[in-house]
């Protein structure tokens, strides 16, 4: 693709510097302030705005975003050029012009700076509250303001020449469906999450996955209680996708504890024959030690409270009968190896699992980063809240790790932070998960 736009784009620096410049022009004949005034104004509006590869207009302003701030950090070094070389010449008898045009420059350059700030800030989806945070306390800060600004700038360009990328890509093999699956897709959530339908617990992955021809249903389990009775409510819910559209049989995609409950519905509420295939997703099929230490140091009426308020928050949010305390109690090695030994692996229903590895605690998100280190005293190498030894399960299991200090965590998995990582795309992962079910005629 000829990339004509960053020609363009180019233009504005000498065209902006100018303006910056303008001063004394505007300040020994009044009639400059329209030319100049007409020139800056489109130096605010209209750079970035050519680049045709962007279809998303969110992801366009964006670019507009980082594009002003680049063109006018290009001008800097042509700006204090002019005016030193100038200045010099005026100073020390020439003074108030120096301070209006020392003010000039500081309000056009606020103008600036605050177009491209406020573009990204309301469009970005990969800054985050980190970065967004950051730009706000290192702003007044020379040199660091500006190391700040560009980690920003260079942040968003990659999220937009990522997302450009896979729309592409998308609208490539759209023909192809490659995620359209003989059977529909049912999403299982784990522990401490409910599918709402204004947050998907599965960050963008269900879009992705429709657009490229997916049929996407969910779980609608309550959010905690023991592995039996979600296992129970699942299956119900199953029945009842089956029947209302007459598929047959569903492909399930479950995280976390969602893998235990459906192992338990297939094998004890009868819906073996409804189940294509079962992939598990970071799911503690052997149970995490760390829960169970944590239940056994957390004093009594600390586990009470927490129990209690958990549930009626719950209650308040949808669930009928959440019970905190038993869901977690069902996540210890106990019960979950009983349970791995009296499962097995369902005949005629292909299972598969997923796990993955943080890499270094502090490089993950919230919390993420705080639970690791205590897990890894227990349970070794984990993404966040399960060990690796946990994961396994079915007759292909695949072990995710990146280089590098970041690592995937428990909650990137299901792309709850709707965070590009850098070496693991799990919005295209699932693509390649569903492209293999749809290969293997499920």
């Amino acid at each position: 693709m000829k990339k004509h736009y960053r020609i363009v784009d180019a233009c504005h620096v000498p065209v902006l510097a100018f303006c910056v410049s303008a001063f004394f022009l505007i300040y020994n004949n009044l009639l400059w302030i329209i030319p100049v005034g007409f020139l800056f104004l489109a130096s605010n509006i209209f750079p970035g705005f050519l680049r045709s590869d962007v279809k998303n207009d969110r992801l366009l302003f964006s670019y507009h975003g980082c594009v002003v701030l680049c063109v006018t950090a290009a001008t800097f070094p042509i700006v204090a050029i002019y005016y030193t070389t100038v200045l010099y010449a005026m100073l020390p008898e020439n003074y108030l012009p120096v301070i209006f045009a020392a003010i000039y420059v500081v309000a056009l350059y606020t103008v600036l700076i605050a177009n491209g700030i406020v573009s990204i800030y309301v469009t970005s989806g990969q800054l985050g509250v980190k970065w967004r945070a950051m730009g706000v306390l290192f702003a007044l800060i020379p040199v660091l303001n500006l190391f700040v600004l560009g980690k920003m700038v260079s942040r968003v360009l990659r999220e937009v020449d990522f997302e450009t990328m896979r729309h592409a890509r998308n609208k490539a093999r759209s023909d192809e469906k490659v995620c359209a699956t003989k059977y529909p897709l049912v999403f299982v959530h784990g522990i401490f999450m409910r599918d709402w339908a204004i947050f998907n617990y599965w960050g963008r992955i269900p879009e992705e996955l429709e657009t490229n021809g997916a049929r996407i249903y969910y779980g609608e389990h309550q959010s905690a209680l023991p592995v039996a009775e979600s296992a129970k409510e699942l299956a119900a819910r199953i029945k009842r996708i089956v029947a209302k559209t007459d598929c047959g049989k569903v492909n399930i995609i479950a995280h976390s504890k969602g893998g235990l409950d459906c192992r338990y519905a297939i094998e004890h509420y009868g819906i073996g024959d409804l189940v294509a295939s079962l992939t598990t997703v970071n799911s503690p099929h052997r149970g995490c030690l760390f829960a169970e230490k944590l239940l056994k140091i957390a004093p009594r009426w600390f586990k009470h409270r927490v129990a209690e308020s958990y549930n009626k928050s719950m209650r308040f949010l949808g669930d009928k009968t959440p019970d905190f305390m038993a869901g977690v109690r069902d996540l210890t090695p106990t019960p979950c190896q009983r349970r791995d030994r009296e499962l097995g692996i369902p005949e005629g229903i292909y299972c598969q699992s997923i796990g993955s590895i943080q890499n270094r605690a502090l490089a993950g998100r919230f919390p993420m980063n705080l639970s690791e280190p205590y897990v890894k005293r227990y349970d070794g190498e984990n993404d966040g809240l399960v060990g690796r030894n946990s994961f396994s399960f079915g007759e292909r299991y695949r072990l995710l790790e990146t280089n590098g200090r970041r690592g995937i965590t428990h909650m990137d998995m299901i792309d709850m932070n709707r965070e590009d990582i850098k070496g693991f795309d799990v919005r295209e992962f699932y693509v390649e998960v569903v492209r293999d079910l749809k290969s293997r005629g499920f």
